[in-house]
């Protein structure tokens, strides 16, 4: 049997990890055996500028859900937010004038928390859709890991704006929820507002009124020297992670949304298509290489790892029709899905 190609899970910051390091100590764990089973050196978590690869969360946390005896353990790390959780990003976003100011930047600072997955800004009437798109895929990890998002977004927002009383219009999850019902009232007591479960996307649902609150602590002279900081520290990521990392993870971010777009990742990366292409060449890699090697690794691990049909991978995968995509894996590994999926399980 082929060994799928491992998981690109992206990169947490320390202080975003610590979030989870004393949250499972609140359970009662040990902290010393939790970095030894995630592979985390102690020192490693006393650089707050530090970065950690996204599987030494995943390995934290298949370490300490079966142990903490918290079905809720993602949703309630959310009480060990501080500013420093979100590095420079949540102090751009603490001196901000109201939270549309603080959301406008989150996008772009972002990659200073990890990247892990993207964050993005979408709109209905009367409302406003924070959504965040998880890389994870291991099922029980990337709910715990999206409750954590949601649920430290809600309590750091009502941190900065001094209100206690702030709450958003809904919460949506795309998993199903607790299989104890009792817990549900634990949700409320965090999000305080009608929470969905099963839907399509993870998303925090806000009035435009909640945008327009303004924050304890705005200061225009230290945001920007924070920005400049965040701006060199960007920059230092950017050259320590190739430009084919970058078109990669984006694609990872956004594949299921829509076919991807030559046009929309060079802009993303902020050259046009023709420099991308160049640029990408010069490290050896190709646009289309990149595209076809991620969808073959999602590909398989989708055949493999879950019960989706053919028809959603490949919707998963940005393929308009389930015909193009038999006829692209087919093409990849000489079987069409259905027989690698079949020669590939264990009988």
């Amino acid at each position: 049997m082929s060994t799928p190609a491992p998981e690109n899970l992206g990169h947490i910051s320390v202080p975003a990890l610590q979030q989870y390091v004393r949250s499972a100590e609140s359970c009662g764990l040990a902290r010393e055996k939790v970095l030894a089973e995630a592979g985390i050196q102690p020192e490693q978590l006393l650089d707050n500028n530090g970065r950690l690869p996204g599987d030494v969360l995943q390995k934290l946390l298949n370490y300490v859900l079966p142990r903490c005896g918290n079905p809720l353990f993602g949703l309630q790390t959310s009480q060990f937010i501080q500013p420093g959780s979100y590095s420079v990003m949540g102090y751009i976003a603490m001196t901000s004038n109201t939270l549309a100011e603080a959301v406008a930047r989150m996008p772009q600072y972002e990659k200073l928390v990890g990247d892990m997955g993207t964050s993005t800004v979408e709109y209905e009437p009367g409302a406003i859709v924070v959504r965040w798109n998880c890389r994870f895929r291991e099922p029980l990890v990337r709910r715990h890991i999206i409750e954590n998002v949601l649920a430290s977004w809600t309590t750091y927002t009502r941190w900065m704006a001094d209100s206690q009383e702030l709450s958003p219009l809904a919460v949506r999850f795309e998993h199903d929820p607790p299989a104890d019902r009792s817990l549900l009232k634990h949700y409320q007591h965090i999000f305080r507002c009608p929470v969905y479960f099963n839907q399509p996307m993870s998303a925090l649902i806000a009035s435009p009124q909640l945008f327009e609150y303004p924050l304890r602590q705005p200061d225009v002279n230290l945001r920007e020297t924070l920005e400049q900081h965040a701006q060199a520290t960007l920059s230092a990521l950017k050259e320590k992670y190739s430009l084919a990392d970058q078109v990669r993870a984006l694609l990872r971010a956004t594949l299921a949304d829509a076919s991807p777009r030559k046009e929309f990742v060079a802009e993303q990366m902020g050259m046009n298509v023709r420099t991308l292409h160049r640029k990408l060449a010069e490290e050896n890699q190709s646009y289309q290489q990149i595209l076809d090697d991620l969808r073959s690794e999602l590909a398989r691990k989708y055949l493999l790892q879950s019960a989706l049909s053919v028809e959603d991978i490949a919707r998963k995968l940005g393929f308009t029709e389930s015909r193009s995509f038999i006829r692209y894996f087919k093409g990849y590994t000489g079987m069409t899905p259905g027989e690698f999926r079949q020669a590939e399980l264990p009988r």
